[in-house]
């Protein structure tokens, strides 16, 4: 139940940042800066600068990547003017899978550290349980025995006197 409170927060939150990035734009408000500068072009989110070509595109999310014909990935720049497309790519590409991998490791040590110290707890509490039980074993045979001699002391081992009336 715990990795589900740990989950929960993280799915919805990536829900929402899919539901803001994927709200659209007006369309050829890129092409209006054709001729300008990357700098210029990029300043919207939506825009896609070619450095072979010098161009500001609308950015293609219909295929995620853009096609090659339109500009290759060497010369695409989306975001950041002096990081090419490629590089930007890999890098949250590896940035994601490592966040991925932390998540996943986090959740599985939650739920397995959960689990380990309730068995760690239970075993300690069957322990004691165990101990306790051995310690009253004891205390009663103790008594046994101090009866049994309070019993020789005065005589009365013999057959117990009231049996004859039940």
């Amino acid at each position: 139940m715990k990795c589900l409170r740990i989950f929960l927060p993280a799915l919805l939150l990536i829900a929402g940042l899919a539901t803001i990035l994927a709200d659209s734009t007006p369309e050829h408000v890129c092409e209006r800066k054709n001729g300008t500068s990357c700098e210029e072009c990029l300043r919207n989110v939506t825009c896609l600068w070619c450095i072979k070509t010098k161009q500001c595109l609308t950015y293609p999310v219909q295929t995620i990547l853009p096609p090659h014909s339109l500009c290759p990935l060497d010369d695409a720049r989306w975001g950041l003017c002096w990081m090419n497309f490629q590089i930007l790519i890999i890098t949250l590409s590896v940035l994601g899978a490592v966040l991925i991998i932390a998540f996943m490791v986090c959740l599985f040590c939650c739920c397995k550290c959960e689990n380990f110290g309730s068995g760690r707890f239970e075993a300690k509490m069957m322990r004691q349980a165990n101990k306790n039980k051995t310690k009253q074993e004891e205390r009663r045979a103790e008594m046994k025995q101090r009866h049994q001699e309070i019993r020789q002391k005065y005589g009365l081992n013999g057959p117990n006197p009231y049996a004859r009336f039940s």
